[in-house]
């Protein structure tokens, strides 16, 4: 007779085996793909690749980053075990925008100093030091999760092999005629004095009121804006060219003192302009509204800048708004149009205000020199004339890359076919730093310094993007041509949230298929938002956010990882609370009792019975779970991973524990069949515990150890 292990006698207590087994896993050096067992003697041949989305250094693990760390360690944990040289990379991404402000934030907070009175050396200092310990923070939150990344490997989006990166790119691009500086319409932060990426704005619902009204007295048209301070700054109002009102007035041009700026406003015809929208006619702006800067483009209007950086309205505002805030502005203008009786309506209405994500500051678009990427510039690439908007939008039409689910196809496709011209300059220091220099007239852009005096570098930094769009090659060693990158690109999956599609998963497509002449990734798994219990977006000011971390404090990784995903599927958002977690750490347990019940049953068989020679009964429970294997394989294999999770949940539960074991039970007991009812008990759970391992790593490796056969090794390297 054999003892039961003492362990085992006593309750699952996930706080004393996580840390441990994963200290197991990480020195079994079987992370890294370089070091894992071969299969049947033989090396394994075929990649298996992920490379982590690179959590912020601005903060630390949310349950959008749990839902993540769950669904590629539950990918890379069963193609481990089904014998794939898997590589799942990890890194962090320096996030330039949010650390800088983060830090700038603190330091004024605590010193009262600007970044300004540090100087940018001791400033770039400082933020390193926050980016180090922010990163310890969110390492060892992957590692509490159980995320089986290969740490040998890591990477930093700021790091120096990322870097030479990303000045190889430029250059390549520049040299391409795929960058250019350029005189546009940017999105302006006057809170953060940085130009910001569409993603980096956040739309707010405010009230507003829209004004309908005439330039002048002699002006024929009257327009609508919920923004007339920029008016000052008009050069055209622009009708569409069928609308009947208004067609003898095209071609004219009228000059008018506006709210005391002498302005000069030429009537144009053009088909953007909605004739059923107010009053079918719109003042254009060109220095202040992207929509009006197209319009310019389109009728070659002059560019009248009357909103400076800080929001303020500068000189060529005239004499009564200049140096105002544009809100003061607003009302000196409103008050003007009242006295000169040119108000015709006012309104009451519900606006969509762009604010910056990371200062809160409200958008102004600005016209400034800034560097941006050609997409629509046709270049040779490998001699083929194509563009880069071609590129990307062929990677996913051909098929090469499918986006799961694939709705969000049309939703891309669509992002693409209106995507213009991409801003990359950043006014902040923490960043790439863009790799061009100047002396007088002239411009030198290269991957190192130029020589000699009198150079100096641009001092705008790239968009963040930009280093993170290089992600799935830059981190396995590109721009050389290293082994890793030759045997594990193109990877085999990106999993990321639904709502970075454009702004990161389409940046990537760019730069691999542009650089490499292959794709990134071959599919695109896009997870949804993880709301609270009742389905609400989690928010500090709700008080609804679960903390990853302290919940597996509470009831261990196990029973978090599981509520996360049971019954998710990609894209969809899913519902998170504390019950649902406490739910599946009762599964762990459950896992944990029904080991040692079986080993209580089973301790004193000498011989295992094999499959072929179980009884028939036996043989149909086997078969049965044969099916439900078949069954979660398939659906793991097919992206269902919400699904799988849950049909091996079911069966563990009350199939295995409430109908197998009792049945079998009463056979042990009774001396009927004993051998065969023991044998297929053991069977049953040993496949069980190698399905369940992706999903429930902890529970699973720990009994694993109590059952496993002689020549076995740690399940993570068991064979599915």
């Amino acid at each position: 007779m054999k003892n039961i292990p003492e362990e085992l006698l006593k309750p699952f207590n996930s706080k004393e085996v996580e840390a441990s087994l994963y200290k197991v896993w990480e020195e079994s050096g079987y992370f890294n793909p370089d070091n894992l067992p071969k299969i049947d003697g033989k090396e394994r041949e075929n990649p298996y690749t992920i490379i982590l989305p690179p959590p912020n250094v601005t903060g630390v693990l949310h349950a959008g980053h749990a839902l993540m760390l769950v669904v590629e360690d539950i990918l890379i944990r069963y193609k481990r075990m089904q014998g794939f040289r898997t590589l799942w990379l990890p890194g962090t991404d320096h996030a330039a925008i949010a650390t800088q402000s983060k830090v700038e934030k603190d330091i004024y907070k605590k010193e009262g100093k600007t970044r300004h009175d540090l100087g940018r050396d001791e400033m770039l200092k400082r933020i390193g030091e926050y980016a180090k310990e922010s990163h310890d923070t969110i390492t060892s939150q992957c590692r509490a999760m159980g995320s089986s990344l290969d740490w040998s490997r890591e990477a930093f989006t700021l790091d120096d092999k990322r870097n030479l990166a990303v000045r190889t790119a430029f250059k390549k691009m520049y040299d391409d005629g795929l960058i250019y500086r350029g005189y546009r319409i940017v999105n302006w932060d006057p809170k953060g004095q940085t130009t910001i990426s569409d993603d980096e704005i956040v739309m707010e619902e405010r009230k507003g009121k829209m004004y309908t009204f005439k330039y002048s007295k002699d002006f024929p048209i009257a327009i609508s804006t919920t923004r007339p301070e920029t008016k000052v700054g008009d050069t055209a109002c622009a009708v569409h060219p069928d609308d009947e009102r208004y067609k003898e007035f095209i071609g004219k041009t009228y000059k008018c003192n506006f709210a005391g700026a002498d302005i000069e406003i030429k009537i144009i015809a053009d088909s953007s302009v909605e004739k059923e929208f107010g009053t079918g006619a719109l003042g254009v702006t060109p220095a202040h509204s992207s929509i009006d800067w197209n319009i310019k483009e389109r009728h070659n209007l002059p560019v009248r800048v009357v909103i400076n950086e800080y929001a303020k309205m500068t000189a060529d505002a005239g004499p009564l708004l200049s140096g105002k805030k544009v809100t003061e502005a607003r009302e000196e203008v409103v008050k003007w149009l009242t006295l000169n009786n040119l108000l015709e309506k006012e309104e009451d209405v519900v606006q969509n205000i762009p604010t910056a994500e990371r200062t809160g500051g409200v958008i102004e678009p600005l016209p400034k020199l800034q560097w941006f990427v050609a997409v629509n510039k046709q270049f040779n690439h490998f001699d083929k004339e194509t563009t880069l908007k071609e590129l990307m939008h062929n990677a996913v039409a051909s098929g090469d890359i499918k986006i799961l689910p694939d709705r969000f196809d049309k939703v891309y496709h669509h992002w693409i076919d209106n995507l213009h011209d991409w801003c990359i300059s950043r006014q902040i220091w923490y960043g790439h730093r863009i790799p061009v220099w100047y002396k007088g007239e002239e411009i030198f852009c290269d991957i190192n310094p130029p020589t000699g005096d009198g150079w100096s570098q641009d001092e705008d930094t790239l968009d963040t993007w930009f280093s993170s769009g290089l992600w799935t090659f830059s981190t396995l060693g590109w721009p050389a041509e290293t082994s890793d990158l030759k045997f594990f690109h193109p990877t085999d999956v990106l999993e990321t949230g639904y709502d970075i599609l454009f702004f990161w998963v389409a940046k990537m497509i760019l730069f691999s298929t542009y650089l490499l002449n292959e794709i990134p990734f071959k599919n695109v798994y896009l997870h949804g938002l993880v709301r609270d219990g009742q389905g609400k977006k989690m928010s500090k000011s709700l008080g609804n956010i679960i903390d990853p971390v302290e919940m597996i404090e509470k009831y261990g990784a196990d029973a978090l990882r599981m509520a996360l995903i049971a019954g998710t599927g990609p894209g969809n958002d899913s519902k998170l609370s504390e019950d649902k977690i406490r739910g599946y750490k009762h599964f762990a347990n459950k896992v944990w009792n029904a080991t040692r019940f079986v080993l209580e049953k089973t301790n004193d068989l000498e011989n295992i019975v094999t499959v072929d020679d179980l009884s028939e009964n036996h043989k149909q429970y086997y078969k049965e779970w044969q099916e439900r294997k078949a069954d979660v394989t398939k659906d793991i294999e097919e992206f269902r991973l919400g699904m799988a999770a849950e049909k091996i949940y079911n069966y563990f539960w009350h199939t295995f524990a409430d109908v197998i074991i009792e049945e079998t039970k009463k056979e042990i007991m009774e001396n009927k069949n004993k051998e065969s009812a023991q044998s297929v008990l053991l069977h049953i759970l040993r496949e069980q515990l190698i399905v369940l391992h992706p999903f429930t790593p902890f529970v699973t490796e720990e009994v694993w150890k109590h059952i496993k056969k002689e020549e076995d090794g740690l399940l993570m390297v068991a064979t599915w």
